[in-house]
């Protein structure tokens, strides 16, 4: 396993970061969800990915049981805020200091640990002035809950206030956490460049289009019930553009550059956004420990430039890249 610096910091994170978005509590019970972990653990990496909304607070403490005989000291904790989650009172939303303040704190319970490496605003928050939830992740750095802030799907135009507030109240954002895959790169146009500008890089979800870049989904072929395609709730991110026939189609044609770097599909559409530079660390999740250890092998490879062209040229038609498919809700939802 490789690291690389988040953003314009000396804090490091592992290319691959382990995310339970949609598994913890979900799709796998807590013993081989645990076992998922340890085989993380064993191929390196040191980075988890969480948040207080997956599950409805049930994700968190089935990844702090499995990492809590591990040297504190030596994995990087993310979780976020922003969604609603238990009882979903009118405050149990949104970036409001109240909303900020109690959400970290039941995170740290959760996860049994006394700090974050990093917490993420989960995404723009339009009924809170910018500078309340500035202040408060100023506050929540100064007593040591988090030693680090970044932002999930935030606009360029929100970064660029975020991050101007962030200077001035002395503290920095340094990432992003945006969907981005070969077929999703909408963060290509504006967000990048800013986060440039502002010392900010990416952790990225979604790497491989919700599984549709794995290949397994085939053209002319009915979509498996238990797949995230045909789970509606799973379902999300965009993976309804992908599932045309012709769409499908276009992604087999990946198959053999995938195999002429001796890859799977899948470390392939991992070798692929870590080839950017402006990524960190890309999210992956796992229902199995074999699923982890065979992502592991995406880790360090170079994908010449000739390649990278003939992927663009298969996919042409198929890519999302307008820069306003980065949103978040325009109001609360409670």
């Amino acid at each position: 396993m490789q690291h690389r610096y988040l953003g314009n910091s000396g804090f490091k994170v592992s290319e691959l970061t382990y995310g339970n978005w949609l598994t913890h509590a979900r799709q796998v019970d807590n013993k081989e969800a645990i076992k998922t972990v340890k085989a993380a653990l064993e191929s390196g990496i040191t980075s988890f990915d969480t948040a207080d909304a997956y599950a409805n607070l049930e994700a968190e403490p089935i990844l702090g049981q499995a990492l809590k005989n591990e040297r504190r000291s030596g994995i990087e904790i993310f979780s976020k805020v922003y969604w609603p989650v238990a009882d979903k009172k009118p405050n149990d939303h949104g970036l409001s200091r109240k909303h900020i303040m109690e959400s970290i704190d039941g995170s740290l319970t959760r996860l049994g640990t006394d700090y974050l490496d990093l917490y993420q605003a989960h995404r723009y928050d339009y009924e809170t002035p910018l500078e309340e939830t500035m202040q408060a992740f100023a506050d929540i750095v100064r007593a040591g809950k988090s030693l680090y802030i970044g932002v999930s799907e935030w606009t360029a135009e929100q970064i660029n206030a975020g991050a101007k507030l962030a200077k001035e109240l002395k503290f920095q954002l340094i990432s992003n956490q945006p969907q981005y895959s070969m077929l999703w790169r909408v963060i290509e146009g504006e967000v990048i460049p800013t986060s440039k500008q502002n010392g900010m890089t990416q952790i990225v979800w979604s790497p491989l289009a919700q599984g549709v870049l794995t290949g397994k989904y085939l053209p002319g072929s009915p979509v498996p019930k238990d797949s995230r395609a045909g789970n509606t709730e799973a379902a999300v991110g965009g993976i309804e553009k992908y599932m045309s026939d012709d769409a499908l189609t276009a992604i087999q044609k990946l198959k053999p550059l995938a195999q002429s770097l001796g890859l799977t599909m899948a470390q392939f559409g991992l070798a692929w956004v870590l080839a950017n530079p402006n990524v960190s660390s890309a999210i992956v999740g796992a229902s199995r420990p074999e699923q982890i250890t065979d992502n592991v092998k995406a880790v360090g490879v170079e994908i010449p430039k000739e390649i990278m062209t003939q992927v663009d040229q298969i996919l042409a038609g198929f890519i999302v890249s307008d820069p306003a498919e980065t949103k978040s809700p325009p109001a609360r939802l409670v």
